[in-house]
């Protein structure tokens, strides 16, 4: 007799984390029902992806509405069913917006939030893989790491094939598929509070953030230094554009084509002092609609890459 295999149950959420009188302090949450102290985290809705969870659910339990930073990782336990339980985890810094916007009550589920230091954190805690993925974000303190950037590489939307296509290799549209995976974008790129979309001028680039630039009132900048045509050719300005973001220090989202992709990583790369690895060539290796989020130190960009997440389309 076959036993049917669990199915893992997912969840997403973060440290919350800032500044008091000079020391890093992070959110717990009493929870009401449980009696605990724990991280701020839940399940994942239907048609969520891990990032739009994470944000969701520190905003229900907690009243703050954050952006993602640098992924600490994934805790995995068993549930009282059998089932597993996998929980993916960022960091999230809170800004003083954030707190002055906050719109937390005590409710049926969070009795209380409190800030402590990490310190204290570490005996407050009711569970392992919380005192777990606290160490994870205190070695990134004691890296000097806080505050983060993060630069989402994003391969356009499924395309026409240039085979059924007639007309200029730029202006060839998104298909059927390459929309929806546009529209999937929307949320999950949100999670991290961009504040620049820079593109590719090709149609099937500028269609596929479009979605996004709508959803968030940003201006899409078309920048033909990242296009294919100009790779092509050789004239392409990758370095120029990506350095441009660099030194700004600001969550950017940056859409190109596939092969364009390497040398967007590459450059990332080398702006910021970062040895070239597989890692580095492995976040460029994106099919239609998916992306690579690069993360940064906002103090000391060239410091080197802390980390990247690759995510696949959402359709």
């Amino acid at each position: 007799m076959k036993t049917a295999v669990s199915t893992a149950v997912y969840a997403a959420g973060a440290i919350c984390w800032r500044i008091i009188d000079g020391k890093v302090h992070v959110l717990v949450i009493h929870r009401t029902v449980h009696g605990d102290v724990t991280i701020p985290k839940g399940k994942v809705d239907p048609g969520e992806s891990l990032p739009q969870t994470a944000v969701r659910e520190i905003a229900e339990e907690t009243g703050l509405q954050v952006a993602l930073g640098v992924p600490l990782g994934v805790s995995r336990y068993p549930l009282p069913s059998g089932r597993e339980k996998i929980v993916h985890y960022w960091a999230a810094e809170v800004s003083e917006r954030a707190l002055q916007r906050s719109t937390f009550k005590p409710n049926g589920e969070v009795a209380a939030i409190e800030w402590v230091t990490v310190k204290r954190a570490r005996g407050y805690l009711s569970y392992g893989p919380d005192v777990e993925l606290l160490d994870a974000f205190a070695k990134l303190l004691d890296q000097g790491i806080t505050s983060t950037f993060a630069l989402a590489v994003v391969r356009h939307g499924k395309a026409v094939s240039r085979s059924s296509w007639n007309g200029e290799d730029a202006a060839r549209p998104l298909t059927e598929r390459g929309v929806e995976q546009s529209a999937g974008l929307v949320d999950t790129l949100g999670a991290w509070a961009p504040k620049r979309i820079v593109t590719s001028p090709a149609v099937r680039c500028v269609t596929t953030v479009t979605p996004l630039a709508a959803a968030t009132g940003i201006e899409i900048k078309r920048d033909s230094g990242i296009s294919q045509d100009a790779w092509e050719s050789g004239d392409d300005e990758v370095r120029r554009v990506v350095g441009k973001r660099v030194r700004a220090g600001k969550s950017a989202v940056i859409c190109s084509h596939g092969p364009v992709l390497p040398e967007i990583m590459r450059e990332i790369a080398l702006a910021t002092g970062t040895p070239l690895g597989s890692y580095v060539t492995d976040a460029a290796g994106l099919e239609a609609g998916a992306f690579s989020v690069v993360h940064l130190s906002s103090e000391s960009p060239g410091s080197g890459i802390i980390a990247i997440e690759t995510h696949a389309p959402r359709a």
